[in-house]
């Protein structure tokens, strides 16, 4: 298990080098380390945890043209060409279909211990420090402008209709990020979201003000 772990994890690091929209390689290794912090406080079956770590984003819409849940499909035969048991394989595959937000409305659908961590630790990269600076790169990246107050955010219904939204950048601190926090699993997770979450909010008063232009 070991060998297909390293196996996966040169293979992820290989494809997600040189991407520029905040879900590089970097990005991957976080969730991975906060994964396993989270793992050594919760518990839960490593080498899972770990494989759905590496593989959360392995086509995520974002990344792949917008095709929408065909990441633990992808993840599942990465796998399985590489040696693992199609137990293991299905239960990745789950814990990757299950990760990533789909709307402010859509309920998410976690179930094992696992999928909650894996969930947890990409929902922690996501908010904070540099929760803002990969929001402004993927707003950068693919050409978003990065205020309009004419826009208001909106709270999706649907994981399609979130998916295809185009809005500015400051919207989607609203429209999830802001939003995260309350759908932390664990404990562990739930305090470092807190703090946070918390410099979020500092952070979007003072581009508000700044935006303004106000004085103090």
């Amino acid at each position: 298990m070991r060998e297909l772990i390293k196996t996966i994890q040169n293979i992820v690091q290989k494809k997600f080098s040189e991407d520029s929209s905040g879900h590089d390689w970097f990005h991957i290794e976080r969730v991975y380390k906060m994964a396993m912090h989270l793992h050594s406080i919760e518990g839960g079956q490593r080498e899972l945890i770990e494989l759905g770590a590496l593989l959360h984003d392995i086509s995520d819409h974002k990344l792949n043209g917008g095709k929408l849940n065909e990441g633990g499909n992808v993840a599942y035969q990465l796998l399985m060409e590489n040696g693992c048991d199609p137990e293991t394989a299905s239960r990745v595959k789950s814990i990757v279909d299950s990760t990533s937000f789909k709307g402010a409305h859509v309920k998410d659908e976690t179930t094992s211990l696992e999928a909650k961590i894996v969930q947890d630790a990409d929902r922690l990269d996501a908010i904070g420090a540099i929760g803002i600076a990969r929001t402004f790169a993927y707003g950068g990246h693919v050409g978003n402008p990065m205020y309009d107050p004419a826009i208001e955010p909106k709270l999706h219904d649907s994981f399609e209709e979130y998916a295809s939204s185009k809005t500015h950048t400051i919207n989607h601190f609203h429209e999830k990020l802001l939003l995260l926090a309350d759908r932390l699993h664990t404990n562990e997770a739930k305090k470092i979201g807190g703090k946070r979450t918390r410099l979020m909010h500092d952070f979007l008063e003072s581009f508000h003000k700044e935006w303004n232009t106000e004085i103090e």
